[in-house]
């Protein structure tokens, strides 16, 4: 019988159901009954003697740093733990893959169910009754397990930790690497590769039968609170913390905790406080470098009187934390919806013929160098690249400026995403980070631009907008602010870029704008002829 040479801790993911503890530390290091789940974990195999215990870290990875002074454990980074599921994880501590324990970080075992010794390859089960999306297994009569299906009912479920002997190690690892290098296994997690090799004789796992009340994997902060009755959420959160002192309640009267789709700047989650329900913005990594909040507050206070934009409750002007009522039942709005785009001109029209001013201005020249310099700064550009387009851009700049255009307030960030609809059929248009004053054909074309429209479709839209055709100066600061706008957005998109968030082709998308469009400029083409 083999002796347990180690244990691999997966540790590198974000915890994205675990809103709000996650956006302060790693799920792995929330406490349940008084102890981080990861410290939990790492005592439990020191008491069998497992000494060599390597972390693999991720998403917050400084938080761990503790834990090699208190443990002697070895860390691992995932530089792809953003992008990727856990196989990445495995494939950046596959070397130390021998008689090996494989955990995730967040699993709770009330009972230790390791061993000095193990014999044989296993998968941790538990037995769920009724309808579950969980992974069911069935197993042969030796317990092999036989098939792994997504969903089912009254079944053993994969759930907790998982030993490898050494002879399945030395097979499996290289399956790993192949499968990190196929395109396409981006979601993928380490049971997937196994789940699709798993007639070959070589990845032979066995159930291995655990007590429902044995091995336990919070979703939720409210399946904690149920788990652990003496858990106190102010204490383990900032932010449950400050919801408890401007709500003046318990933190177990927050309920409903759930991670919202993040946005691209940042991330958000909702809650509710007496039925009522809530949705906490939170930057996201370098976005208060890029967004002054104090501007950002002069928006909203000053749209506030004409109704078209989300209620605020709390907002933060240093660290850019905004609460705000949440509209259930709420959808975002499709630019290839007539009703949805006319809907959308019409609000924006609101704004821009409000009169409504405020004291700064979006000047999108200026806020290009301070992008092109903040991507230096942090060596993400080609600099001679974006600098010599930046050069090319000043000319249209100029001839946009030197048309005197009246400015008006300005949304800027006019994503179809950020105009929502609510039950009742009203519109609403959030996320005002950028707004200013300037060119209200400005948000004709972020639009535009946000939407992938060609030059017929932007066209379409702006004559909705302006309710009739437009003219070729209209024509022209409409093209002129796309080309502009694509150019700002590709910057943002390489500055986010350095703190290890991917937006996929999003970039480059938008950088096609600008390379088109001042083409067509410099050449006096289309609608600059």
């Amino acid at each position: 019988m083999p002796k347990v040479d180690n244990a691999i801790i997966l540790a590198a993911g974000t915890g994205s159901r675990f809103v709000p503890l996650t956006l302060e530390k790693p799920k792995g290091l929330v406490r349940v009954h008084g102890i981080p789940m990861i410290e939990r974990q790492i005592e439990q195999l020191k008491e069998c003697g497992i000494s060599e215990i390597i972390i693999v870290t991720g998403f917050l990875k400084e938080k761990f740093d503790y834990l090699a002074a208190k443990y002697h454990v070895t860390f691992v980074h995932n530089p792809a733990y953003a992008r990727r599921n856990n196989l990445s994880s495995l494939y950046y501590a596959r070397d130390y893959l021998k008689n090996s324990y494989i955990l995730s970080s967040d699993n709770w075992m009330s009972e230790n169910i390791f061993h000095e010794y193990e014999e044989r390859s296993w998968y941790s089960c538990v037995y769920n009754t009724g309808v579950t999306k969980e992974w069911c297994v069935t197993v042969d009569a030796e317990d092999r397990l036989q098939s792994v299906v997504v969903g089912g009912h009254d079944s053993w479920v994969m759930y907790g930790p998982v030993f490898f002997t050494e002879d399945f190690s030395r097979a499996f690892s290289p399956k790993i690497a192949e499968y990190y290098c196929k395109n396409g296994t981006e979601n993928y997690m380490w049971e997937n590769v196994f789940i699709d090799e798993i007639k070959n004789p070589l990845f032979t796992l066995y159930i291995n039968r655990q007590n429902a009340q044995t091995v336990f994997e919070f979703e939720s902060v409210d399946e904690l609170r149920t788990f652990d009755s003496s858990w106190n959420g102010a204490a383990e959160s900032r932010h449950l913390a400050l919801l408890c002192d401007l709500f003046s309640v318990h933190d177990y009267e927050i309920t409903a905790l759930h991670r919202v789709k993040e946005g691209m700047t940042n991330r958000s989650f909702s809650f509710c406080v007496h039925n009522t329900p809530y949705i906490f913005r939170v930057p996201g990594e370098g976005s208060n470098t890029l967004i002054n909040r104090v501007q950002e507050k002069s928006c909203y206070d000053a749209v506030q009187q004409l109704g078209i934009m989300d209620k605020i409750v709390y907002f933060d002007t240093v660290r850019g934390e905004k609460i705000s009522f949440y509209y259930e039942d709420a959808h975002n709005t499709c630019a290839d919806n007539p009703q949805d785009v006319q809907d959308s001109c019409a609000l924006l029209r609101t704004l821009h013929h409000s009169g409504i001013c405020v004291a700064h201005t979006f000047d999108i020249g200026a806020e290009i160098a301070r992008y092109i310099s903040l991507c230096i700064e942090r060596n993400v550009i080609n600099s001679v690249q974006y600098i010599s387009m930046n050069e090319r851009l000043k000319p249209l700049v100029t001839t946009l400026q030197q048309m005197n255009i009246n400015n008006a307030l300005c949304h800027i960030d006019c994503n179809p995403d950020n105009f929502i609809r609510l039950k009742d059929g009203t519109l609403r248009l959030i996320d005002w980070e950028y707004a200013g004053m300037c060119d209200p054909l400005i948000d004709c074309a972020m639009y535009a631009i946000y939407s992938a429209y060609d030059e017929a479709a932007a066209l379409s839209f702006l004559n909705v907008y302006l309710q009739r055709d437009a003219c070729a100066a209209e024509k022209m600061r409409l093209f002129g602010c796309m080309c502009l706008g694509g150019f700002l957005w590709a910057l943002w998109t390489e500055y986010k870029k350095s703190f290890g968030i991917e937006f996929g082709n999003y970039g480059s998308r938008m950088y096609r704008y600008t390379n088109t469009i001042i083409e067509d400029f410099e050449h006096n083409k289309g609608v600059f002829a």
